[in-house]
C-alpha cells in the first residue's frame, strides 16, 4: 500500500474530483477523502465541503491539470490521424468492397460531412494564409 499516490483524481467531463488517498489508519483500509473539484474549461479549483486547500494541495492540483490538458490535446490530434485513417479505409472500402446498397446507404451522409469538413478546412487555411 506504500506504492499509492497522495492523491487521487476521478476523471469526468471537464475536470475531475479530488481526492486525498489515506492508508495510514487503524484499519490499513484505502480511504479517500475529497478535497476539491476541478474544472479544466474554466480553470478552476474548488475546495470541497469547506476544506481550505494547502499550498502544496493546489501545486498538485495545477500539475495535474497541465498533464491532463497536455494528454487530452494528444489524444485530439490523434483522433484527426485516425480519421484520416479511416477517410482512406472508407474510400478503399467503397472502391473495392462496398455493394451497390451500401453505397446507397452511406453516400449521402459521406458527401455532406466531407463537404462540411472541406468548407471548414479551406476557410482556415484561407485565414492562415491572409495572417502571413
Amino acid at each position: 500500500m506504500a506504492d499509492l499516490p497522495e492523491y487521487y483524481y476521478r476523471v469526468r467531463d471537464n475536470g475531475a474530483l479530488v481526492f486525498l488517498v489515506d492508508t495510514e489508519n487503524r484499519q490499513r483500509r484505502i480511504e479517500m477523502d475529497q478535497i476539491a473539484v476541478v474544472n479544466l474549461n474554466k480553470g478552476e479549483i474548488k475546495p470541497h465541503g469547506g476544506r481550505d486547500l494547502t499550498e502544496a494541495d493546489l501545486i498538485e492540483i495545477k500539475g495535474w491539470m497541465a498533464r491532463r490538458k497536455a494528454l487530452l490535446a494528444m489524444r485530439d490530434i490523434d483522433d484527426i490521424h485516425r480519421a484520416v485513417d479511416y477517410l482512406n479505409i472508407t474510400t478503399q472500402w467503397a472502391q473495392s468492397k462496398a455493394s451497390d446498397d451500401q453505397l446507397e446507404e452511406v453516400t449521402d451522409d459521406l458527401l455532406l460531412a466531407m463537404h462540411d469538413l472541406r468548407t471548414v478546412l479551406v476557410r482556415k487555411k484561407a485565414d492562415r494564409l491572409m495572417k502571413k
